[in-house]
């Protein structure tokens, strides 16, 4: 089977994903590890604190490409350039990057065009609850963004979840006002907003341009409502993610092919779904 993981960062991204053994932010990756179910070594991930390291866990759990994610907010920037420094070694690895609008101000836009013209990458994360001020994605501040995304053709990745500072900005019915101003414009729910699932299923099955990557969270309480969704109207919206390194590539693949997903959603999920998406439109 073909998987494409559209979650997927090596561990020397950043001390945050467990670059540094022995420090506090290791013993948070490793913590997170044991969270979100883990077997076995909580520290799976530090074969990937080299380059080579990471591409050797893409091999061994038999990926057909992994996307690895920028990130731009206050408290942790994963600079683009670095993104694409990384996913230019492989033909495996697809890159998305970030902005952050208040960080970047009047440079917004310039640095969207080189995201997606120049650097080649396949879209742009955003993380409206992590910002300073926390905002909802249908803050106008972002609509600058989601209109020149849509005409670019590439898609909009936003991530909320859990670990969201204000548990006020896990909410995904500001999504759907998004979704609608910009139909032609593919929107990307990183951690599915979870616990938050059947608001964020609610809005999904209004609006057909909403995909789904609960990623890490699929193993959690709530997830039998995924994949009754992905059985039925769903099946072309959810997509696999494993978000290591906060959990094994291969585990991750092996668990979500026992929760209970059609024969005939399977390749949808781990792969058809994703190869449609990161194609520019």
């Amino acid at each position: 089977m073909n998987v494409i993981d559209m979650r997927c960062r090596p561990a020397y991204l950043h001390d945050f994903f467990g670059a540094t053994p022995g420090t506090a932010a290791n013993e948070t990756a490793r913590w997170l590890n044991r969270r979100v179910g883990t077997r076995g070594d909580d520290e799976h991930y530090a074969r990937s604190r080299t380059h080579e390291g990471f591409l050797a866990e893409i091999t061994d759990a038999g990926l057909s490409q992994a996307v690895v994610v920028g990130r731009h907010t206050p408290a942790q920037h994963l600079p683009n350039d670095h993104i694409h420094q990384i996913v230019r070694s492989d033909q495996r690895l697809v890159g998305v990057g970030a902005v952050d609008p208040e960080l970047l101000g009047a440079a917004t836009l310039a640095e969207v065009d080189r995201i997606v013209n120049d650097l080649g990458l396949a879209g742009v994360n955003l993380e409206p609850g992590f910002g300073a001020p926390a905002r909802h994605p249908d803050d106008r501040v972002f609509y600058p963004i989601y209109e020149r995304l849509s005409e670019l053709g590439v898609p909009a990745f936003l991530m909320s979840g859990p670990t969201t500072p204000d548990q006020r900005y896990n909410d995904p019915a500001p999504l759907a006002r998004v979704a609608a101003d910009f139909p032609q414009l593919r929107l990307v729910a990183y951690h599915g907003y979870w616990p938050n699932v059947q608001q964020l299923l609610g809005v999904a099955f209004r609006h057909e341009n909403v995909f789904l990557v609960p990623d890490m969270y699929l193993f959690l309480p709530g997830s039998e409502l995924l994949v009754d969704a992905a059985n039925g109207f769903l099946s072309e919206q959810l997509l696999f993610g494993s978000s290591y390194p906060f959990r094994p590539i291969r585990q991750s693949i092996e668990d979500a092919r026992r929760l209970g997903f059609r024969d005939s959603v399977l390749d949808k999920f781990f792969h058809d779904n994703a190869s449609r998406l990161l194609a520019r439109a």
